[in-house]
């Protein structure tokens, strides 16, 4: 597989994660990377389980695992522990 440069991240699918309102989270990540047009920089996935069920929905960026996101705090979320991850590391 050819290596893309941007930066994964993981959102659970997981039933857990489903029923607390993963899909929505993810549309509000799409919507902001969309807004801060980083779509060349970030990859957004979808995933299985990655672990803390009872702290839903979960998240991965890089190798951090941010828990406890929901629609209602998702854009808060993308724009204080996912957007320094993203341009910090292209600062460097």
């Amino acid at each position: 597989m050819k290596e893309t440069g941007k930066k994964k991240i993981y959102i659970c699918m997981g039933s857990a994660c489903h029923l607390k309102g993963g899909e929505k989270v993810v549309r509000t990540f799409q919507e902001l990377i969309d807004k801060y047009e980083l779509k060349d920089k970030i990859e957004l996935k979808g995933s299985f389980c990655l672990g803390p069920c009872a702290q839903a929905v979960v998240i991965k960026v890089e190798e951090q695992l941010i828990t406890n996101v929901s629609p209602e705090n998702a854009k808060e979320i993308f724009e204080t522990k996912i957007l320094p991850v993203v341009n910090g590391k292209e600062e460097n």
